[in-house]
């Protein structure tokens, strides 16, 4: 019977992590297993290719989200990563650790992982770019690019609109003070992307106590006396069972890892019942507690050139290959977000509630009904875009089949409160507000989305209804927690009622972080390793 001490189920943000971490001591045998296959492909290494794999289900799961009444009926598509270094490998690579704030409140309801529990690992993680200081980390295995050079010069005219509007540049939202405007840093190393399979998993895999299998997709985990000892999977039309002498740990993500508690008998009785499922532990918090962030873009056709002058004609893409190619510079060697921030649509409140993004670049033209990525429009065109936060809005992730094949049915839920729809209410009006000032509105032609004649709050409501979706934030679906009646992991991400089994991804985040969650994501792997190694016998 083939064993490891340590099955890590899905090499994505935190699984990699976990992988490296793991089998650092070379003690222990560990073995990844990944439904995808090999990051080793262009556009995934790429920085700005990654508008090519929102679509490909080579490296995408391309889920699809139920019609929501909160998105006008609109089902959502959700790309996650079915890859080596999973989402990590397919996202707009910014690089945002949250609130400190938002961090308390993980402490308060998982003792351990607060802001002062979880800084010091983020500074171990890093290799900033911009220097170690008291929030910065240098000399870790994930380099972090500041991004200061070759911006779009629209760059500096956003963050001076900003000021006007009364917003002040940020130098570094993961430091001092994360309200404001700003460049992003970036997962970006030498003008390729910096994902977790390139900075953990790629030096770790020489190591010869873990193995990585691809193209292989966990089925359930196989639990004997209360504990998990293996799981089965299904690789090349064969079904394989694999065995842990230790730990079997979940790091699927938000929507895989609670699909695979429920098809091991773990999750909402009934549900399992109904589909023909052993329930070995009722849960009805697996899957539940769904959190994800819900952006929109406000679209402005430009007196200036922007990257669609670029990107769009023939020879425009052909010069912006020759950048890159023979000096990693352009376009293409960085994310399309070059820039944005974090404001409060209350001056009450007592941190950022809202998060912006910069696109000197505009896709207003449809592709096949769906909202493009990287269709650039044929005008001179800039988007200014939003996301919540801290959404209460909550929806879950279900079985619909016994199926272990099968997607899950995810229900968003969005805008299903009203703290939600009069948050976002406040902020599509603050994009207007910086548009207007001196510094961009000298620069803009007219406003395209959603159109000058869009201007009641009834109507501003039924616009981001009809244009907003996923920021691809998805999170919290096995939320950890001191109270068992309100979540499925313990503080040290241990699934309760089970022994030997874990769920280490943004899954277990106890509420969702105000910004970008890949890094959370990575901190999830980092300080969930040290916990399993704390935790051996």
């Amino acid at each position: 019977m083939d064993e490891s001490d340590y099955i890590i189920v899905g090499a994505g943000s935190a699984g990699c992590v976990l992988a490296e971490r793991l089998s650092a001591s070379g003690r222990h045998r560990v073995t990844l297993i990944e439904a995808g296959g090999s990051d080793r492909r262009f556009y995934v290494h790429l920085p700005l290719g990654y508008g090519k794999l929102f679509y490909d289900p080579a490296v995408n799961w391309m889920y699809r989200a139920e019609p929501d009444p909160g998105l006008a009926g609109n089902a959502d598509h959700w790309p996650r990563g079915r890859i080596l270094g999973g989402s990590s490998s397919i996202n707009a690579m910014v690089w945002i650790r949250g609130h400190r704030a938002d961090y308390d409140e993980w402490g308060q309801a998982a003792p351990g992982w607060g802001w002062d529990d979880c800084l010091g690992a983020y500074r171990q993680i890093e290799d900033n770019e911009a220097g170690a200081d008291d929030w910065r980390g240098q000399g870790g295995p994930l380099f972090i690019s500041a991004n200061r050079q070759g911006l779009h010069p629209l760059v500096h005219d956003y963050i001076a609109a900003c000021g006007q509007a009364g917003l002040p540049e940020t130098r570094d939202f993961n430091g001092a003070s994360q309200e404001g405007a700003g460049v992003y840093q970036m997962t970006i190393k030498g003008a390729r992307r910096n994902s977790t399979a390139r900075a953990f998993l790629r030096p770790a895999m020489k190591r010869p106590n873990l193995r990585v299998v691809t193209h292989a997709q966990v089925t359930r985990v196989l639990v004997e006396a209360g504990r998990a000892v293996g799981v089965e999977l299904r690789r090349g039309g064969r079904v394989e069972v694999l065995r842990a002498r230790r730990e079997v740990i979940l790091s699927g993500g938000a929507v895989n890892s609670p699909q695979l508690l429920q098809l091991s008998g773990i999750g909402p009785g009934a549900l399992l019942q109904g589909l023909g499922l052993p329930v070995l532990v009722d849960n009805p918090n697996v899957g539940a507690h769904l959190s994800d962030h819900q952006g929109i873009n406000y679209t402005w056709s430009m007196r200036v050139p922007t990257y669609n002058d670029v990107l769009r004609p023939w020879w425009g893409k052909a010069w912006a290959g020759l950048q890159y190619l023979l000096g990693g510079r352009g376009p293409l060697a960085k994310s399309i977000n070059h820039a944005g921030g974090f404001f409060r649509t209350d001056p009450a409140l007592d941190r950022p509630n809202m998060q912006l993004y910069m696109q000197a670049f505009s896709t207003l033209i449809p592709r096949n009904g769906e909202r493009p990525i990287l269709s650039p429009d044929p005008w001179s065109g800039l988007s200014l875009g939003l996301s919540n936060c801290r959404p209460t809005s909550r929806g879950e992730i279900r079985l619909v089949s016994p199926d272990p094949l099968a997607h899950p049915r995810i229900t968003a839920n969005a805008f299903a409160t009203a703290h939600d729809v009069a948050e976002m209410l406040a902020a599509v009006k603050m994009l207007r507000h910086i548009a207007a000032q001196p510094a961009m509105a000298r620069l803009i032609r007219e406003e395209l989305r959603p159109g000058p004649e869009v201007v009641s709050d009834e109507d501003l409501i039924a616009d981001f209804r009809a244009r907003s979706g996923t920021v691809y934030h998805p999170s919290c679906t096995c939320r950890m927690g001191s109270d068992p009646a309100t979540s499925v992991l313990d503080p040290r991400l241990r699934v309760r009622g089970v022994e030997g089994l874990r769920v280490i991804d943004a899954s277990s985040f106890p509420n969702i972080i105000a910004g970008n969650t890949n890094a959370p994501a990575i901190l999830m792997g980092w300080r969930g390793a040290a916990m399993v190694l704390e935790d051996a016998p």
